[in-house]
């Protein structure tokens, strides 16, 4: 057997995670509008459908009406102005979700030409645990992961030993 090859770390990570927790029978609502993860969920035999490119803090009927089993949400809260609300509409009982981390020595991104593209929140592992926690969620597995570049400099260094990346599976405690 051989091992597939990703376009990232992160995607890597990120599908054999999902699927330790979830299985390709489950259907998937994956928060975000299709991008290249969408095409490799699909390829790895998940049933999954993407929200529409709807602003979420405004918009959550499509989170509202899905009969979705799970919901996955990949780097996409750190967007948001307000992911309880989000994370309050969701209808199905486990979510798989993961959050580029806080890091100390770099400041929150912020694109220069995309006004989407900009993060209003880094959160630390605990906040993000308490954002859960208080949205009806209860961690059942979590991991980390590092992000390393090969550029040189204090911060690229930095990034062999800071873990980069959080991601959690939940299902939910109440309604």
């Amino acid at each position: 057997m051989y091992e597939k090859s990703y376009p990232n770390k992160r995607y890597k990570h990120t599908i054999e995670f999902l699927k330790a927790h979830v299985s390709n029978t489950q259907s998937i609502l994956d928060l975000g509008v299709e991008n290249p993860f969408t095409d490799i969920l699909k390829s790895e035999g998940f049933n999954v459908e993407n929200t529409k490119g709807e602003d979420l803090d405004i918009d959550t009927s499509s989170i509202e009406n899905s009969k979705a089993e799970v919901v996955t949400a990949f780097e996409i809260f750190e967007h948001l102005l307000s992911p309880f609300t989000v994370l309050k509409s969701i209808k199905a009982d486990k979510l798989v979700s993961s959050i580029p981390l806080r890091l100390w020595f770099s400041t929150a991104y912020r694109s220069k030409t995309d006004m989407w593209d900009r993060h209003y929140h880094e959160f630390e592992d605990w906040q993000f645990d308490w954002l859960l926690e208080k949205a009806g969620w209860e961690i059942k597995a979590r991991q980390k992961w590092t992000n390393p570049t090969k550029k040189l400099g204090i911060r690229p260094l930095l990034r062999w030993f800071t873990p980069r990346y959080y991601i959690v599976y939940a299902e939910r405690i109440n309604n």
